[in-house]
């Protein structure tokens, strides 16, 4: 009897997964937005649905699905923005509305804003939070201004001059550069994509030690002895696909992106890692969130 409750726990969360594949990538346009990161995005992405997977076994009827999982995933961002905001922004502080700004030209109901959708997330993340909210959902996402303020918990008026003042601020903003980064970490990448395209899986497995943590986003964890079971996969899988790995940055880090086939100059997803001395410690591959490749800005 106890082998079957986590069999049906399992299968609940696969259907859940499988109701929300196709909000899933624009939640994480969202969270990106408005943590500046994809991949904080992508860890913010995975709360929210956790959350309402556990909020869906305690309710008797489904709610309106899009407009329930952005309401969880902005509480789930802002309280990562009152945890961890570096600017030390109140991320309430935007809330005043200045009439006249909001006065000063007119809040019409439009489709996603294509500048706006492609704009650097560093620019999103030079905004306050409430100016970041309001401008992703409706000006990338494409909600009207009452789903917004529905979204944000606010009034259409506090909506309305969140908007004047980000648009203003993004229109005059340039996107920063990529970050600089350490020699020695590109170093030891270059030497794992090199070992990656030799299709050398022993040898990337050797740089695997006892504690490497690994995260396949979305799918599965492992640590120890069974993270390097990774390459077993990675063994059939890359042949077959036709992988290159290129060392670059997302986000000013480091980062392995991997093109499928060789010859795209696109990358189809990415390999975060981080090391201790000259092992691999932890391992992010996010091959089953490719949305994220989208969202990112890749430099070689």
């Amino acid at each position: 009897m106890t082998d079957s409750i986590p069999s049906a726990l399992a299968q609940a969360r696969e259907e859940f997964l499988a109701l929300v594949s196709g909000i899933r990538p624009e939640l994480h346009r969202y969270c990106a937005r408005l943590t500046g990161s994809v991949i904080d995005g992508e860890d913010i992405v995975q709360e929210a649905l956790a959350k309402a997977l556990y909020a869906l076994s305690q309710s008797p009827e489904m709610p309106p699905l899009r407009p329930w999982l952005f309401r969880i995933a902005h509480n789930a961002a802002m309280d990562f923005l009152r945890r961890y905001e570096h600017r030390n922004v109140d991320a309430t502080g935007d809330m005043e509305v200045v009439a006249d700004m909001a006065k000063s030209r007119e809040l019409e109901e439009h489709a996603p804003d294509g500048e706006r959708v492609e704009a650097a997330l560093e620019v999103f993340a030079a905004l306050p939070p409430v100016q970041r909210s309001a401008l992703a959902l409706k000006d990338v996402i494409g909600l009207s201004l009452e789903q917004t303020a529905e979204t944000m918990g606010v009034s259409v008026a506090a909506v309305k001059g969140a908007l004047v003042r980000a648009r203003a601020n993004i229109a005059a903003a340039k996107a920063a550069g990529a970050h600089e980064a350490g020699a020695v970490d590109v170093e030891r990448l270059r030497r794992y994509a090199d070992l990656f395209n030799a299709r050398d899986w022993d040898a990337l497995r050797a740089l695997f030690g006892e504690e490497t943590r690994l995260d396949v986003v979305s799918r599965y964890q492992r640590r120890g002895a069974s993270a390097s079971q990774y390459f077993t996969a990675y063994s059939e899988i890359a042949p077959r696909e036709d992988l290159r790995a290129e060392v670059g940055f997302v986000e000013g880090a480091p980062a392995l992106a991997i093109f499928r086939p060789t010859s795209s100059n696109r990358p189809a997803y990415f390999i975060r890692l981080d090391w201790r001395n000259d092992r691999v410690a932890q391992v992010r591959d996010f091959r089953y969130v490719p949305y994220i490749a989208d969202e990112a800005v890749f430099t070689g």
